[in-house]
């Protein structure tokens, strides 16, 4: 009895041993799958993108100066009136002029009507000539001064005009733990109907720009450890080998590469790792872990717009943001 449990104890030992040796060699039989992607020649902008509001620059209310009657009233409401046309004469010899260029916004009386002193008469508005005010985190306010070109977008009416920064309050700040510090531009609105204070807008700065570069998505470039850029080439064996690239201007989306990758090369990036049924079985049952593949598949996929997977060094590249395409992409700022 007792040979035949030793016996059976070393059947059981060996047993054990072949399986567990058996399973760490169907273990690592697994095909890394790699996507392809072309580079190609394309512009790239960076830009930082704010969030502010529609202003009047120029908006009046008109009052009497005392108790008395409206004798004439020249003028209807929606109407164009110039810097010093006549708006409303009062039986006391007053007459309303206009301090500038707008809109008749609004009539609050008639020929005839009894005024009190101070009560309103009319009212103009400039519509040709509106501000936007932004904030600009203490992140970024090294980025932005005062005659800096911008665009805005008002999405809601389908407006896009440029501008300049005209004024950069530093001595007054808002927030708690993060400053931030209010950025002004006025612009001319004269040419866009349809747009009225309140109306939402984007501000545009642009930043950095590579024209006529080589770009590649940059779900193509890998990151090292060591936080070098890299990407792999197939060499004429079938094998994939790492080639170092020097990446420039990104806008989250794609990166510019100065060097390592010519326009029109096929580069690659690892997209998954691929297990037989059997070693997914085994591997679960013996508790392992997957290790390097000793072969490698190739998979044609059509590249998806999902992004950036991360920031690269060098090149006095900015990471992150939106982009689309080879357009620009912002770093949004709300306010």
């Amino acid at each position: 009895m007792i040979r035949r449990l030793i016996a059976a104890a070393v059947i059981l030992v060996v047993l054990g041993f072949a399986g567990f040796i058996v399973a760490r060699k169907l273990q690592a039989d697994y095909s890394v799958i790699y996507d392809p992607y072309t580079a190609s020649i394309g512009t790239i902008t960076n830009s930082l993108s704010y969030s502010g509001s529609m202003q009047l620059i120029n908006n009046e209310t008109y009052t009497a100066s005392s108790a008395t009657k409206v004798r004439e009233v020249y003028v209807s409401q929606g109407d164009s009136v110039q810097e010093g046309d006549r708006l409303i004469r009062l039986n006391d010899g007053t007459t309303v002029t206009a301090a500038f260029s707008g809109t008749v916004n609004r009539i609050d009386v008639a020929k005839g009507d009894a005024v009190t002193k101070d009560q309103n008469l009319v009212q103009v508005t400039d519509y040709d000539n509106m501000r936007v005010t932004f904030r600009v985190g203490e992140s970024d306010i090294q980025d932005v001064r005062a005659g800096q070109e911008v665009m805005i977008t008002v999405s809601s009416i389908g407006a896009r005009f440029s501008s300049a920064i005209d004024n950069i309050d530093y001595s007054t700040y808002t927030g708690n733990s993060v400053a931030y510090y209010t950025a002004t531009v006025d612009v001319d609105t004269s040419g866009i109907s349809n747009i009225y204070p309140g109306m939402q807008a984007t501000i545009t700065i642009p930043q950095e720009e590579a024209s006529n570069a080589v770009i590649l998505k940059m779900d193509a470039i890998t990151t090292a450890g060591d936080n070098t850029a890299f990407v792999y080439k197939q060499a004429e064996d079938g094998t994939m080998t790492e080639v170092p690239v020097t990446v420039g201007v990104s806008n989250g989306n794609y990166v510019e590469i100065r060097s390592g990758v010519s326009d029109g090369e096929t580069v690659y990036a690892v997209q998954e790792k691929e297990e037989t049924s059997m070693t997914s079985i085994l591997a679960s049952l013996f508790g392992s872990q997957r290790v390097n593949a000793p072969q490698q598949n190739y998979r044609n996929r059509q590249n998806m717009d999902s992004g950036g997977n991360g920031s690269f060094p060098g090149g006095g590249m900015t990471p992150g943001g939106n982009g689309n395409g080879t357009n620009q992409t912002n770093r949004n700022r709300g306010n």
